[in-house]
Formats: C-alpha cells, structure tokens, sequence
C-alpha cells in the first residue's frame, strides 16, 4: 500500500512546466525530454489552481467515432471462439457488460488523428486493399486452415502431410516506397481495417488482465455484476484469460509489423510486472503461494525519508499496469498508420496515452474512497482493505484508521490535483498534432478522464 499521504506534510505537489508545441514541430524528428517528462511531486508548497482542461469540449469522442466503436464490439466476439463451449462463454464474459471502452477509443482516435502524416501512409493504404491486411483476410479464422487446422474431424490416425497453401499476393509499387516530396503532410480522415483491429486486440488484452486480477485480489464483483472467479471458479477464470492472451497473439501477428508485435507484447510483459511490484508493495510474500500479508509490515510506521521511494514505486507500478497499454497502444495505432522511426507522430501518441494512462489510474483510485457506486466501484476503500496499493492510501495498517485519515487530511485533493498534471501534459503535447475534430476529441477525451464527465 502506498504511504505517501501518510506524512501528508512530507509532500506537496507542483505543476510540472511544458515545451510549447511550435518547439516540439520544429524538432520533429527528435524525442522533446522537456514536453515529455514525468511530472513529480515535489518538496514545494503550491495551491490548488483553475486548470485549462476546463475549457469547452467541442467535440464528443464517443459521439465522433460511435460507428466504428459499435463495429469494433459487434466483430470482436468473433475473435474468442473456441471448440470448448465454457472457455467461449468465460472469454466473453466481461464483453457482455457495458464498460468505458477507454483503451480501443483512445486506439482509433489517434489513428484519425494522425493518418496521413506518416511518410508510409500510402503503403499502408495500399496494403489495406490488396495485402493480408486487407478487412478480408484479417477476418479469417485465427486457427488457419492449412496445415496447422486446430480442429480435425477425427484423432485417432496419425496425421497426413498436406500442400502448402497457393495463395499470393502482389507486392506493392516501388513508388509507394519512394521518400516524399518535402511538403506538409494532410490528414486522411479515415481509419484503417489493421487500426481496427488493434483495438479489439487491446481490449482483448485488457479483459484478459481483469479476469487474472480477480482470481489474485479475490474479487467477487466486476462492473456490479459476479465476477469471472464467482461465476466459474478461479481455475477456468485464469485459463480464460490466458485464452484470450492467445487469441490476441494470433490476432496481432496478423497485423505484420514487428514494432507493432514489440510493443504489444511488452505490454503483455509490463502487466505481470505490474502485479509482481503491487504485490511486493502490499507485502504479499512473492516467493510463495501464500496469500498472507507481511502485518509487521504493514503496521510499520514508514521513514520520512520512504515516502518519496513509496510513492514512485506506486506511479511505477501504475504505469505497468494500466497506463502502459494505453501508450503503447495509441504508439502502435500511430505505426500502423505509416509512421516511420524519427517521426514525431508516434512519439506524440506514446506521451499521451502514458500521462493520460496515469491520470485514469490516480482519479480511479480517488473513487475507492468514494462511497458513489455509479461507476461500479465499491467505495468505502475497497482497494485498501484488499492490501491494493493505491494513490489516496493513508496508513499501512488498520483499515479504518486509514480512511479516517485520508477523510480528514487533503491526500484526496493532492491526487487529483497530481492527476489533473498529468492530464494537463497529456493534452499539452496534443498540441504537436495538426487541428482535427479527432485532436479535439482527445483533448476532450482528457478532460473526461479526470472528471469522469463519461
């Protein structure tokens, strides 16, 4: 459990500063460390101030992309069958209830945001109409055909040695590789089939961590409905969500970008590691199966000098759990869409998604301490009284005491205002995209993300 309002008088957040966005255009082709650092707390007094995320949102996200996230849900179910009724159903299980969507949203608008500016755009609309990634072969069974069918009619004969398969497929004109004229590049509008389908593969990933974060936290609930442990038992909780761990491998092979695979993948690893600091963070012994906590531990009254160490390893481990998918996420979406390395693009998306990510992460912690259950949360410090390492958290020991605190001190108003900060860089490096109703929709987007206005 993270202790940093348990000396509320050790920290005070500051606002972090930011590159101005003409800065950042102008050296395009490298990495702004300014525009991009972590905001932190600090040792500094500061007082709540207005925020510039409290300027009108023009553009509604979900409204702006609405058809394409109803194609997105509708197609995805298509994606978890198997020949084993039960593992179908518990894979599907967490789609069949209304969530935020946040993660396959934030794919598809950065994908609006930015196609078109990356030098390979036409290659890789090219490659929509007349390759494997075209919407057509992107839809075909996960289990090929082939030579490696998953299901044959009987197995109770040794297998035969088939032909391989006679498809092909033209490669693309040398033109469409040629460098650019020197001109500015223009938004194409449109979104394409593989960007679709990384959203579903994210979502896919997402849920598939949900269904292994019950089985650990013992959660008997999930968006007010039994969770997947309650409804089918831990073991085939854990087995669905490896499932569709596999599922989402397949489908993202498909894609064929190996920096796409690279960052996906990492994702995969970034939330186990996740899991593994929350647990060490929380005193649960790693080294076993034991689920008991280290109380000597928790009851320890920490060190002044722990705080700043306590606090990091929190925004650590909500970066690997949470707002890593959305980075590299929204980086992928930005790569499929023909961004090339020493573009700028991809590097806007992965800024974004990371701050935004964390900002979710801070305002979702703030609700645990809320007795409002609208959103599907318990309140009361759920999180806290399951040993969660969250950002609120006040006292590493008894439960009550520790709402208490938290109650009567401003460590609730301290974690927004750090999640307003984040918010508040995520939307600043926004400002490197050109002017689109899909850049309005994420500045809009992060807004919603720290008031939960959605």
């Amino acid at each position: 459990m993270s202790t940093w309002l348990c000396t509320t008088s050790a920290l005070r957040l500051s606002r972090p500063t930011f590159a101005s966005p003409s800065r950042l255009a102008r050296h395009a082709r490298r990495q702004s460390v300014s525009a991009f650092a972590t905001p932190q707390p600090s040792t500094s007094t500061t007082h709540a101030r207005s925020s510039p995320l409290s300027s009108t949102k023009t553009v509604d996200p979900h409204a702006l992309l609405k058809a394409e996230m109803t194609h997105v849900r509708s197609t995805l179910l298509n994606l978890l069958g198997s020949s084993h009724p039960t593992l179908s159903q518990i894979a599907a299980y967490y789609f069949h209830h209304p969530s935020k969507q946040l993660r396959p949203l934030l794919v598809l608008l950065f994908s609006r945001a930015t196609n078109g500016l990356g030098s390979h755009f036409e290659l890789k609309l090219w490659s929509a109409e007349h390759s494997r990634l075209s919407p057509e072969q992107l839809d075909a069974p996960l289990s090929r055909p082939d030579s490696m069918p998953d299901h044959t009619t009987s197995f109770n004969s040794p297998f035969d040695l088939r032909p391989p398969p006679t498809d092909t497929y033209p490669s693309p004109p040398p033109s469409l590789y040629a460098e650019p004229a020197v001109s500015l590049p223009q938004l194409a509008h449109t979104l394409l089939p593989a960007q679709l389908r990384l959203a579903q593969i994210v979502e896919m990933i997402h849920v598939a961590s949900l269904l292994h974060d019950d089985v650990i936290d013992k959660s008997d609930l999930r968006r007010g409905a039994p969770s997947a442990p309650a409804a089918f038992g831990n073991k085939l909780a854990v087995l669905g969500g490896d499932f569709l761990l596999g599922r989402a491998s397949a489908a993202l092979s498909r894609l064929g970008d190996s920096e796409v695979v690279e960052l996906i993948a990492s994702v995969i690893a970034n939330l186990v590691e996740g899991e593994i600091l929350q647990m060490k963070g929380t005193g649960v012994k790693t080294s076993s199966a034991s689920d008991e906590l280290d109380m000597a531990r928790l009851h320890a009254q920490p060190a002044r000098a722990e705080v700043p160490d306590r606090w990091n390893t929190y925004l650590k481990k909500t970066y690997l759990k949470t707002a890593s998918l959305m980075a590299k996420g929204a980086r992928a979406a930005v790569v499929l869409g023909g961004c090339r390395e020493g573009e700028v693009w991809k590097e806007v998306a992965y800024a974004y998604g990371r701050n935004v990510g964390i900002a979710f992460q801070l305002v979702d912690d703030i609700l645990d301490f809320s007795s409002s259950t609208a959103l599907g949360k318990p309140g009361s410090g759920a999180d806290l009284r399951l040993g969660l390492a969250t950002g609120s958290s006040a006292h590493d020991g008894d439960v009550e005491r520790a709402l208490s605190l938290i109650h009567a001190s401003s460590g609730v108003a301290r974690t927004r205002e750090l999640a307003q900060a984040y918010a508040e860089k995520a939307r600043e490096v926004l400002g490197v995209l050109p002017v689109s109703e899909a850049r309005e929709a994420l500045e809009a987007l992060t807004d919603g993300v720290v008031r939960r206005a959605w």
